[in-house]
């Protein structure tokens, strides 16, 4: 089982005992918020870039109105939605974890396209509004609201496919406590994030010490590198995750179960191969196939997204094709 689906196991053990007590939902949302947190690194590591090129005041409330959106898709959109599913079309909640997957990946080789084949595109060219700090800040908003959309509903939708409670208002309570906690976690990561440049540069002219001052230098000429290094890390991990539920949808519904036990057999001859850390072997091969997986899914994915669905949804809509 991919590293997502092991972690949110752990939410599944806990979402089953939360639903004994409403004081129990409470400690162990907060618990299966902490893990899934770590679910949903690629939307932390991923946010950062949406306030890039922006002036410092924009910074917060960009990030602020981005959490904002994820708690409307957890709370208005997702929760309520994926109850109705789970009570009166269950089946399809597989295969809609299986588009969102596919969408994380396609996200993801086409954020490695444009890094290693970087090219002009003549409708942003096009697009003189674009140029305006108002309207970008209103796209890249948007934009990741509509990210965040999809990685919630992924997890979301796993652990409620978990909790094994009968009463309908102990799923939801646990979900909204579970989502809200995964919020805050991850957008004030991110607020800290983008910050530490501020704080950096305040300690540099401020700090008493020598020592402080240093820091504070340090810290702002370490920003750029950690922002490229999110920035690597959160394409990854959207291979990751996308690949990942995609392989294990294959094989929940008999699709196409062939690529789930390939790695999972690869997996463990590699375990048993380095039996000093079998588990951590074991992860970091089935992470890194389900990621491998993932890529070429995007990569396939792109020309009939952009050149399929892309202009076909702006026909639709009224509006112009999304610029790649």
């Amino acid at each position: 089982m991919s590293g997502l689906l092991a972690l949110l196991d752990d939410v599944a053990a806990i979402a089953k005992v939360a639903a004994a007590s409403v004081d129990d939902i409470a400690g162990a949302a907060a618990k299966a918020g902490t893990k899934a947190a770590g679910v949903v690194i690629d939307d932390a590591a991923v946010t950062p870039k949406y306030v890039h090129g922006f002036s410092a005041d924009r910074e917060l409330p960009i990030i602020w109105r981005i959490s904002l959106g994820s708690l409307r898709n957890k709370l208005i959109v997702l929760l309520p939605g994926l109850l109705a599913l789970d009570h009166f079309a269950s089946v399809v909640i597989m295969p809609l974890l299986m588009l969102g997957g596919a969408y994380l990946c396609f996200e993801g080789a086409e954020k490695l396209l444009h890094a290693f084949a970087p090219h002009a595109d003549q409708a942003v060219e096009a697009d003189f509004d674009t140029r305006d700090p108002a309207h970008l800040e209103e796209e890249k908003v948007a934009g990741a609201i509509k990210t965040d959309f999809i990685l919630s509903a992924e997890i979301m939708t796993i652990a409620l496919a978990t909790i094994e409670s009968p009463s309908l208002w102990m799923q939801a309570v646990t979900l909204a406590i579970v989502g809200i906690f995964i919020t805050v976690a991850v957008y004030g990561a991110v607020a800290l994030i983008v910050k530490m440049d501020d704080a950096g540069l305040h300690m540099a002219a401020t700090a008493r010490t020598g020592a402080g001052r240093a820091l504070g230098r340090g810290l702002v000429r370490a920003m750029p590198k950690l922002m490229t290094f999110l920035s690597t890390v959160g394409t990854a991990a959207m291979l990751w995750v996308g690949g990942s539920i995609v392989v294990h949808g294959l094989e929940v519904t008999h699709l196409w179960p062939w690529p789930y036990e390939t790695i999972h057999h690869l997996a463990e001859a590699a375990a048993h191969a380095v039996p000093a850390a079998p588990g951590l072997v074991g992860w970091l091969v089935t992470a890194a196939l389900d990621g491998v997986l993932g890529m070429l899914l995007g990569f396939l994915l792109i020309p009939v997204a952009t050149r399929i669905i892309g202009p076909l949804w702006a026909r639709v809509t009224g509006g112009k094709p999304a610029a790649h």
